[in-house]
């Protein structure tokens, strides 16, 4: 029966995820913060990934409806938002880190033919 080395092993898994770990950054500091946004003719909202909210805009037009109209319309864009927002860690992130591993996360693409899918591309 072969020998396993368990301190070569968390050796090798530490330098992985030490250099992951730096090319994550690398990428993160070329684009920018990563955020999520969506808006509608009177509501915009920020959120960062994961979905808490960082920015919420509500325009007086958006004042003749009711606050429970308004709150649907925040919960909406926030959801919206967050799709966004994890879809562009996912493609951050996915160069550097297994594809399932985003998707526990959270962190899925979204495909170009939904409506949620930003018309710009992110660290692609």
């Amino acid at each position: 029966m072969a020998e396993f080395d368990v301190d070569l092993a968390a050796a090798r898994i530490a330098e992985q995820a030490e250099r992951a770990g730096r090319e994550a950054a690398a990428r993160f500091e070329r684009s920018g913060p990563v955020v999520g946004k969506a808006s509608s003719d009177a509501i915009e909202v920020e959120v960062a990934p994961g979905g808490l909210l960082t920015s919420v805009t509500i325009h007086r037009s958006a004042l003749r409806h009711g606050s429970s109209v308004i709150a649907d319309q925040i919960l909406e864009l926030a959801q919206r938002a967050t799709r966004r927002a994890g879809d562009k860690m996912y493609h951050a992130l996915a160069p550097v880190v297994d594809a399932s591993q985003l998707e526990v996360l959270g962190y899925e693409p979204i495909p170009d033919d939904d409506p949620d899918a930003d018309t710009y591309s992110y660290g692609r």
